[in-house]
């Protein structure tokens, strides 16, 4: 059974808008990147990307779903071989469910919204 940990930095219930402004971080712990089997939260004492970037590394993190980040963050992570979609914005729980069936993409927005009247 492969297992795989995908870590989301979050607001509450939304994806932080940005990496070095995250206290707060989940790590959703899946087998065969569709069955849930644990999530963990992890609080920072304060917003700090270098102390970020330290969890995703000692938990061992696979992937990485964020808001904005800087370049010299979104390089190091990748360097250090954890997939990384950036800029993505709306509820962590949409952005799972779309990376669980594949559909999530870097740029991603799922907030809902209304545009001349209509909710998409």
């Amino acid at each position: 059974m492969l297992i795989h940990k995908t870590a989301i930095p979050v607001l509450g219930e939304e994806i932080v808008p940005r990496f070095d402004l995250a206290t707060e971080v989940i790590i959703l712990l899946t087998s065969e990147k569709t069955m849930l089997q644990d999530k963990k939260t992890i609080v920072l004492p304060r917003s700090s990307a270098d102390e970020l970037c330290h969890i995703l590394l000692s938990e061992n993190v696979n992937t990485l779903i964020c808001g904005a980040i800087e370049d010299e963050y979104y390089e190091f992570i990748k360097w250090k071989e954890i997939e990384v979609f950036d800029a993505v914005s709306g509820a962590w729980t949409h952005a799972f469910e779309r990376w669980q069936t594949r559909t999530l993409k870097s740029g991603d927005i799922l907030s809902m919204r209304m545009v001349e009247g209509q909710l998409i």
